[in-house]
């Protein structure tokens, strides 16, 4: 029998219009999910995830719960179809199901650790599932775990603990009307609800996850090098003009930029235009542009609006339909949107209101095309993605042909030669609260810009340098300060060693950015180098690299080639730590967002001739174990690959396992203000320089601070062990009510936790200058004691800000080998 054939021999399709469907892969990259409400003799939920060419689907009675402690009872029933996924309607009386079906979710679906497909479906067999949800609604990580209670068809459906997740009470029904209006494909489930009565409230957002959830919020582009060849993207011109939302209700119009600032007064006419399309409501997603007679862009004449000079144009080329007649289309598929768009448009789109094209040419071609065009870049979008507002996901992405970016303008230098006004702009931008320098902009200006922007510059004017003290600006004798608030759109050519911008060219100034909302992804992906190739030849050792453009870090943009290259330019400073020492490889394979897992054990069969790999004997697994031993920098780039974000060596190397190189003192925050670990820190320097040892300190890269201690090998762990504790106790002693030594958690709940347990055999802790797994691709850096102190921030050294450190400062512990600690008489002394 077919996969169907159950849920076939159950129906009439002469009578319900239930899809008949048949078993079939779709040519996607991702993986379809939809929760049904479905009204029948009894209300329940059915949970379906598309796998092997069907919808696998679980009837949950209560419904899906985005609170962890909830224990969703899920049968299994049989198969559904594909097509089942958009079904919405009413199954006639006397037919199997009788009653209302309504969409309460849909999207699409990661695997949690599986790779493949069919890994995944193995472990539907085995009776365990785990997946990551992207919907409106539901999302996050989630289980579906088989009961062992031998009747192999309930299982449980729970949420994890992660940043979506509540625990709040979590009543599906509570708040279903919400969920029809946000995804509902038409009025059926808003009418089969108000039948049932049951009140309604808000749904419950995540305060640490709402960017999303703007009601004007944009679907984002992500930056990429190239583009796919692949049928499933479609592409489109990228215009150079402002991104613009068109929400149309009984013809009254309401324009706004991508962050949501009005633009009905700047932009008269298309508001007109819009007001004369005969359809009751509808949102549109475009790009206003001003163009010359011969159709090419003029960027700088959008600041001011309408009136536009003589013989230039306003257009708005519309891509995307959001809203239609009441109904959210942001969860359909974009080839059904754009036949939407196209069909209820179309004898609508005249001057000024464009319809964007679809390119025909290769996507080998089309960034030559782009550029002898004069073009901005090209647009790419896979055919079937859903509309995420506020999101970046990759479903999207955009390739420039002319490198540009948005910058604050910070200050000014003074005129020279014939010049008024100005001469150059200072450029910076903000990275969380820290302004970072980009370099002078002296081109670009058009005498009418020179007189605008400085009459904009004399009301911002400030007497004290917006950037840090320390932080050198070109020309800084001559410059006026400002306020940093004016967004400027700069081309530049590239990137200079310290990371300024090369040859940086005025564009105009952005009115439809503000400080708050200027987008950085430019900045910080174009910024940080990237491998492009899929081998490197490093020491006569070819290595494979792969899925260079994957998001390992997906708030920040950055990708897996950003994260190779961080360690193909900086590997050497982080190799003399791993000498020898056996590596606990920590994998994210699906970038950070995923859950990793950790690996010690490497099947020596798999691995190139030139890995070096050491048997050890394990007494927990009573078993050898290989362990990778990572001396060189081809296999610093190998176990990167495997996607080891971080490096996490032993302290003691495989020849002296029993001897450590290092003794570390860990300074867990454990929930203390970070301010208090400096202090903590900074007592452990005092101690020791009373003892004449010396102490080597590092930013966790998580949340606290590590004490290194150099041993050359000397002593064993039991003596090393010895000398931490006490140095911790002194330490304690000192800082009664903000630290401890307790290794029960609750007995030091809330304190800094003074961790002298990592010195033991077999203890891994990260490596310096490794790259961690955390929120701004944080780095575990070595400082100087004076960087220490209330300035001293994790956040500030990460995968962005470190090549400029490395490049221009010395190393904070290139020392630390000429000074071997002299353990036994610190022990005496102290």
């Amino acid at each position: 029998m077919g996969k169907l054939s159950p849920y076939q021999n159950k129906r009439d399709f002469n009578q319900t219009k239930e899809p008949s469907g048949a078993a079939k892969s779709r040519k996607v990259t991702r993986l379809r999910f939809v929760v049904q409400r479905h009204h029948a003799s009894r209300l329940h939920y059915d949970f379906r995830l598309e796998l092997d060419g069907v919808l696998k689907s679980w009837a949950v009675p209560k419904g899906p719960s985005m609170n962890p402690q909830d224990k969703r009872l899920a049968v299994r029933v049989e198969d559904h179809p594909i097509d089942y996924a958009s079904f919405e309607g009413s199954i006639p009386e006397g037919n199997y199901g009788a009653g209302q079906v309504s969409i309460f979710d849909a999207g699409y679906y990661d695997f949690l650790e599986d790779d493949t497909a069919l890994q995944f479906l193995k472990k539907l067999e085995n009776g365990s599932l785990k997946f990551i949800l992207h919907g409106h609604i539901l999302k996050g990580e989630f289980v579906l775990v088989l009961i062992k209670d031998g009747q192999e068809k309930n299982w449980l459906l729970i949420k994890h603990k992660d940043k979506y997740a509540t625990q709040i009470s979590f009543d599906i029904e509570s708040f279903i009307d919400d969920a029809v209006k946000k995804i509902g494909r038409g009025t059926s489930a808003i009418q089969g609800k108000k039948k049932d009565s049951i009140k309604t409230k808000e749904p419950p957002k995540n305060k640490k996850d709402n960017s999303s959830d703007k009601e004007n919020g944009v679907m984002l582009t992500q930056l990429v090098s190239q583009l796919p060849e692949d049928v499933n993207w479609i592409y489109e011109k990228k215009y150079d003009g402002f991104r613009l939302l068109a929400s149309v209700n009984k013809q009254q119009v309401n324009l706004v930029s991508r962050n949501g600032l009005p633009m009905n007064k700047l932009f008269p006419s298309i508001v007109k235009s819009l007001e004369e399309i005969s359809l009751q409501n509808f949102q549109l997603d475009g790009e206003i542009v001003v163009e010359d007679q011969n159709g090419y862009s003029k960027f700088q004449e959008l600041k001011s609006g309408e009136p536009l000079k003589a013989g230039l144009l306003l257009k708005y080329y519309i891509f995307d339909i959001l809203e239609l007649n009441g109904n959210d289309l942001t969860s359909f598929p974009l080839f059904e949107r754009k036949e939407l768009l196209d069909l209820t448009l179309k004898k609508h789109f005249s001057f000024p209101l464009l319809p964007v094209e679809t390119l025909a040419e290769k996507p080998s071609n089309l960034l030559s095309v782009a550029a002898k065009m004069g073009w901005e870049g090209i647009i790419g979008k896979l055919r079937d993605s859903s509309y995420q507002r506020g999101k970046r996901t990759g479903d999207w992405i955009k390739v420039k042909v002319h490198k540009s970016l948005e910058a604050l303008i910070c200050g000014y230098t003074q005129p020279q030669g014939t010049r008024d006004y100005f001469g150059a702009l200072v450029l910076g931008y903000y990275d969380h609260d820290r302004l970072i320098y980009l370099g002078n902009c002296g081109t670009g200006f058009k005498d009418s810009d020179l007189k605008e922007l400085y009459q904009e510059f004399e009301k911002l004017i400030r007497s004290n340098k917006p950037f840090d003290k320390s932080i050198k600006i070109a020309k800084e004798k001559e410059v006026t300060w400002l306020i940093p608030k004016l967004v400027a759109e700069i081309y530049y050519s590239d990137w200079t060693q310290d990371h300024h911008l090369r040859q940086p060219v005025f564009k105009g100034l952005r009115t439809d950015k503000t400080k708050d909302s200027m987008n950085t992804e430019e900045i910080k992906t174009t910024q940080l180098p990237s491998i492009e190739k899929e081998q490197l030849k490093i020491n006569r050792h070819l290595v494979q690299l792969s899925h260079l453009d994957k998001i390992y870090w997906p708030e920040e943009g950055y990708t897996k080639g950003q994260m190779l290259a961080y360690y193909e330019q900086f590997g050497d400073f982080l190799l003399p730590y791993l000498h020898d020492k056996p590596i606990s490889l920590h994998r994210f394979p699906n970038g950070i967002n995923s859950k990793g897992f950790f690996q010690k054990d490497l099947d020596i069969k798999n691995l190139p001739s030139w890995i070096k790999t050491k048997s050890i004997f394990s007494e927990s697994s009573n078993r050898d174990i290989n362990y990778l031993i990572c001396n060189n920098k081809e296999t610093l780039l190998y176990l990167a690959n495997l996607g080891s974000i971080e490096i996490n060596p032993w302290l003691s190397s495989y020849k002296k396992p029993d001897k450590p190189t290092f003794a570390v003192l860990d300074l867990d925050p454990n929930g203390m203000d970070f301010q208090e670990v400096v202090q903590v820190a900074l007592t452990v320097k005092e101690i020791m320089d009373e003892v004449n040892v010396q102490a080597h300190v590092k930013t966790s890269g998580s949340s606290g601070l590590h004490i290194y201690f150099y041993l050359k090998e000397r002593y064993a762990f039991e003596v090393v062990r010895n000398f931490v504790e006490w140095l911790a106790t002194l330490v304690q002693q000192k800082h009664p009510d903000t630290t401890s030594i307790e290794r029960n958690l609750d007995k030091r709940k809330g304190l800094i936790y003074l961790d002298y347990l990592q010195n033991r055999s077999g203890q891994t802790v990260v490596a310096p200058y490794s790259i961690r797994p955390k929120k701004g691709a944080t780095i575990s850096a070595p400082l100087d004691w004076k960087e220490v102190n209330p300035n001293l921030e994790i956040s500030l050294f990460n995968i962005e800000t470190m090549p400029g450190r490395l490049q221009n400062n010395p190393d904070p512990w290139q020392n630390i080998w000429d000074h071997p600690i002299d353990l036994k008489q610190a022990l005496l002394k102290l």
